[in-house]
């Protein structure tokens, strides 16, 4: 995807409206941002194809990387990559050609259907030597799965679990986001930010947006002062 950003210099009249605009979100192996929280989820993506099982699991809080890291092992595998609550009957018969998957977002409740065939295709991967990535956001223990088969499934695969941000990763994720929307950032922006926000990947997505618009919004330039308006 081509970043089409408008530069702070064709920006019209301070408080405008400020429309979104895309932005480039780097999704190669090389810019995942490697920290001891999430070495263990990147050493099992490094793995294939030599994994432990015929499916294993990635779990980790929303943002924290999950699908960046199944987004390099469908460039690799050439897996076809689909959300539980998406699996169908179609996804049965693709995963009969292909042999590779990632499943995105195991939960539970909703449709029993989703539950019924992510347990059909877990038995047709350890059958036919197929292999599965699947990301959830608790660990497969905590998922009050309905179906008792693939709960007990799940609880038996092998599990990489991205803990939670450290200060190594957080700055370096701050840097990254900044650098995806052509911001040069000063370092006291980024230790001030590391002192006041929440400390999670989602929340440091969200605070850059808030602070790449504030900034177009008032011509400003990126610094503590318009970082902690972005933060009120």
């Amino acid at each position: 995807m081509t970043a089409q950003q408008m530069t702070r210099s064709d920006m019209p009249d301070p408080q405008q409206l400020v429309f979104d605009l895309p932005h480039l979100d780097a999704f190669e192996a090389e810019d995942f941002l490697l920290s001891s929280c999430n070495q263990s989820a990147a050493d099992m993506i490094d793995r294939w194809p030599d994994w432990p099982a015929h499916a294993v699991i990635i779990c980790g809080a929303a943002g924290s990387g999950k699908s960046h890291l199944v987004s390099v092992w469908r460039r690799r595998s050439e897996a076809h990559v689909v959300a539980m609550a998406d699996v169908t009957t179609a996804t049965v018969a693709q995963f009969q050609e292909t042999g590779r998957l990632a499943i995105e977002d195991i939960v539970a409740g909703g449709d029993p259907e989703p539950e019924r065939l992510v347990f059909h295709l877990l038995n047709q991967a350890r059958e036919t030597k197929g292999q599965i990535l699947i990301t959830t956001r608790q660990p497969p223990g905590e998922l009050n799965i309905a179906l008792p088969d693939l709960r007990s499934r799940l609880r038996a695969l092998p599990v990489a679990e991205i803990l939670p941000i450290d200060d190594a990763l957080l700055s370096g994720l701050l840097v990254k986001l900044f650098s995806d929307r052509q911001l040069a950032i000063d370092p006291g922006v980024i230790k001030y930010l590391m002192r006041h926000m929440e400390r999670s990947a989602e929340a440091a997505r969200e605070i850059v947006e808030r602070i790449d618009h504030l900034a177009l919004a008032t011509h400003r330039k990126v610094t503590r002062a318009l970082a902690a308006d972005a933060l009120k």
